[in-house]
C-alpha cells in the first residue's frame, strides 16, 4: 500500500525491455464496470491473455484505496481508488513477462493511475484514466483536466507517453483545426467532453488514435446503450504525436466479455525509431532518465 500520489519505485532493476523495433507491444484499456464482485479479475485477467495484452488499463475498478496485488493467473494488479468508497477507481494489469519492465507506479488519485516501464531504447509511461461524464458538473471535469495536465507535466519528457481509458468524450470524424491531434475516421459527433479532449490534446502534443484507422463503426465504438441502439466511441488511446507512426493500430474487441457495456479496446505499437523527430534515421541507444 502506498499513500495517494505518491510514487513507488521497484525494487528490482528491470530486466526486459517493454517496447523495441523488433517486437509488437499490444496494450488495451477497458471500462469493466467493476471488479469488485467475485470473479471479477479472474474474467479479466483471462480476457487479457486471450487477447495477448502486454498491458491492460481499466476503468472503474471500483477498489478501494491503492495497492499492487499478484493474481493467481500470474498477471501483476496495481490499483488506484476512494480512501474507503467502493466506486470509480482505476487499475493498471500487467502481464508476468510486462512485469520485467515495471520501473515505478503512482496512484495519483480514485481517476488517475500511472505506471512507468523501462526499455533500452525509449522508456514508456502510460496513463490510466477515468474522465468525468459529460453531463457532471463543469468544476468537476476542470478539475479532472487540471491533475492530469500536472500529471502529465511530471512525466519524463523522453518518454513515449500513452493516456488511456475511458474519457467519456465523443471526439466525432470533423478534425477541422485539429488535424495533428486527431484523424477523419473518428465516430458520431463532438461533444462538450470531446472539444475539451481534443483542445488538451493540441496543448500537449498528443494524438488520439482510435480516429486514424478507417474501420467498420462497430470496431470504432467503445460503448454501446442496454438495447443496442445506441454506439458512441468514449474511449481513447493518446500518444505523443512523434510516435503516431509506430502505433500499428486502435480497434474495440467486440468478443471480450466482462458484462459490462463497454468494449476492450486494443492498440499495437511497434519502435519506429526512424521516425522519430525529423525522419532521420537514428542509431537505437539507451535512454535516460
Amino acid at each position: 500500500m502506498t499513500a495517494m500520489g505518491q510514487s513507488l519505485r521497484e525494487t528490482q532493476r528491470p530486466t526486459r525491455s517493454l517496447v523495441t523495433p523488433k517486437n509488437i507491444f499490444t496494450i488495451g484499456h477497458w471500462n469493466v464496470r467493476t471488479m469488485y464482485r467475485g470473479g471479477a479479475a479472474a474474467q479479466i485477467a483471462s480476457e487479457m491473455k486471450r487477447y495477448h495484452l502486454d498491458v491492460l488499463g481499466i476503468s472503474e475498478c471500483r477498489w478501494a484505496g491503492a495497492g499492487r496485488t499478484r493474481l493467481a493467473t500470474g498477471q501483476t494488479l496495481i490499483y488506484s481508488g476512494d480512501d474507503e468508497l467502493h466506486e470509480v477507481g482505476v487499475a493498471i494489469l500487467i502481464s508476468q513477462q510486462a512485469e520485467k519492465s515495471l520501473m515505478e507506479w503512482t496512484p495519483v488519485n480514485k481517476r488517475i493511475i500511472t505506471a512507468r516501464f523501462y526499455s533500452r531504447y525509449r522508456r514508456m509511461t502510460i496513463i490510466q484514466v477515468y474522465a468525468p461524464h459529460n453531463e457532471r458538473e463543469e468544476e468537476e471535469k476542470e478539475q479532472f483536466y487540471q491533475e492530469l495536465q500536472e500529471t502529465l507535466d511530471g512525466c519524463n519528457r523522453n518518454d513515449i507517453t500513452i493516456i488511456m481509458g475511458d474519457l467519456n468524450a465523443k471526439v466525432g470524424s470533423d478534425n477541422s483545426g485539429y488535424e495533428r491531434t486527431m484523424g477523419v475516421h473518428g465516430l458520431g459527433m463532438q461533444n462538450d467532453n470531446g472539444e475539451r479532449l481534443c483542445e488538451f490534446c493540441q496543448l500537449n502534443g498528443l494524438v488520439i488514435t482510435g480516429t486514424l484507422f478507417p474501420y467498420k463503426n462497430i470496431h470504432k465504438a467503445t460503448w454501446v446503450s442496454a438495447d443496442g441502439r445506441i454506439k458512441n466511441q468514449i474511449d481513447h488511446l493518446l500518444i505523443n504525436g512523434r510516435w503516431r507512426s509506430s502505433v500499428l493500430d486502435t480497434r474495440a474487441q467486440r468478443g471480450a466479455d466482462i458484462n459490462s457495456d463497454h468494449y476492450l479496446v486494443r492498440t499495437r505499437i511497434t519502435l519506429r525509431l526512424s521516425t522519430h523527430r525529423n525522419n532521420n534515421h537514428v542509431k537505437p541507444r539507451l535512454d535516460v532518465d
